[in-house]
């Protein structure tokens, strides 16, 4: 699932909750039920991950192992 890929992003480019959720104009409370899978990630919210993080769609959803197209 990509609730881990989620995590492992933001983790991996030492960003908070906090950060991720105001670039996505959210709360932190509602990025913290992305990741933790009790609410689905939207797909405008999907984008906006894609680009902060320089990756492809495919690999955010745990569909590819390559991190971009």
């Amino acid at each position: 699932m990509y609730l881990r890929r989620l995590r492992d992003l933001r983790e991996d480019n030492d960003l908070k909750q906090e950060y991720v959720a105001n670039i996505l104009k959210i709360t932190r409370q509602q990025y913290q039920l992305y990741e933790s899978g009790k609410r689905s990630l939207p797909i405008e919210k999907l984008i906006i991950i894609c680009k902060l993080y320089s990756v492809s769609a495919d690999y955010v959803l745990e569909l590819s192992d390559e991190i971009s197209n």
